[in-house]
């Protein structure tokens, strides 16, 4: 008989439900969030498991993969669809949850998150700590700013370090050097850490076939192709390239019911650094690129009928489609026929 496992899982145990196929409850209980200890606790109930489900969440594809590894068909869910349906319930408990997961294992009503690989989450860390050091530079020189404007005081703008520049400036101000000086020593360390970051992603990039193959496409840097590659991890498990607009959260929301039908702005769901990066990729096609292609000139002719960043929206989607296209197709980034020739004559 087919049993159906609903997982519940926190940081140090893990409560679980497995339910048969007319939904009875015939095991329940909390372990320690291991996969052997699951393993063996599964073990002592179940015989057939036809599925088991966890939630997205910091552990999910951690336990997805080291479950799948000892044989239980693991599945993870996206947490949204799970928390909208166990806000129904009238007490909400672990173990509550963890029937309620079962539940939707027996029914299948829900939306399935793929398992990522360990090395496409590794991937994702290192990005991730890059973009939070970014992120921690960029508030540092902004409170510097901001301290120093306070007072009045401004330094020149120019391709100088900042904090060469902000030195510069202190030399006058010998009062606040001892204020500024702390936040200029961990702005210099974090650029250091930085350069040591990128020269990771540059390295990992470089080494990779399809990131390599990713780089072909114009304003697509080391960063953006191995970020776009650790979110789609498996080319092969979106069926149309052009769904990745939507995956991304690239493409309108529609609100229809009845006589009412509008699109309204993008969705912003999916992978928000991906989108971000795609967006700048296309930013930088438009307003730096000085080469010709046709996808440039179609997104220049619309920012002319509405606006710069509506173009850029636009212009991301297309290239999410683009690079999973060239994934599956193996194919560099094609230039016009005219400029290839031209440039082949010269």
């Amino acid at each position: 008989m087919a049993e159906y496992i609903g997982l519940d899982v926190s940081k140090e145990s893990t409560s679980y439900c497995v339910k048969n196929g007319q939904g009875k409850v015939t095991a329940r209980g909390k372990v320690k969030t291991d996969p052997d200890a699951m393993f063996e606790a599964l073990k002592q109930h179940c015989l057939c498991p036809e599925r088991i489900v966890l939630e997205t969440g910091t552990l999910s594809h951690w336990l997805g993969r080291e479950l799948c590894k000892r044989g239980l068909p693991t599945e993870v869910i996206d947490a949204r669809h799970a928390h909208a349906i166990m806000r129904l319930q009238h007490n909400k408990t672990d173990e509550n949850d963890a029937a309620l997961l079962a539940e939707m294992a027996r029914t299948t009503f829900y939306r399935t998150v793929a398992i990522k690989g360990e090395a496409a989450q590794k991937q994702r860390i290192l990005l991730k700590a890059r973009a939070h050091l970014v992120a921690a530079r960029c508030n540092t020189q902004n409170a510097i700013r901001g301290l120093m404007g306070g007072l009045g005081i401004r330094f020149v703008k120019g391709s100088a370090p900042f904090v060469r520049r902000v030195r510069e400036v202190l030399q006058d101000h010998p009062d606040l050097a001892a204020m500024i000086d702390p936040l200029l020593a961990h702005l210099e360390a974090t650029e250091k850490q930085i350069s040591k970051l990128n020269a990771a992603v540059t390295a990992r990039a470089k080494a990779d076939p399809a990131c390599r193959l990713l780089m072909t496409v114009p304003s697509v840097g080391a960063v953006t192709a191995l970020a776009y590659v650790s979110m789609v991890d498996e080319a092969g498990r979106f069926p149309k390239s052009r769904s990745m607009g939507a995956y991304v959260g690239l493409t309108a929301r529609r609100n229809q019911s009845g006589e009412m039908d509008y699109s309204g702005r993008i969705s912003k769901k999916g992978d928000t650094m991906v989108r971000s990066l795609l967006y700048g990729a296309a930013n930088s096609l438009l307003t730096r690129s000085r080469r010709a292609h046709p996808l440039k000139t179609w997104a220049l002719n619309l920012r002319k009928r509405t606006s710069h960043k509506k173009a850029c929206v636009a212009l991301a989607r297309k290239l999410a489609v683009i690079m999973h296209a060239m994934l599956m197709s193996r194919e560099v980034f094609a230039w016009p026929a005219i400029e290839t020739r031209e440039k082949a004559a010269a």
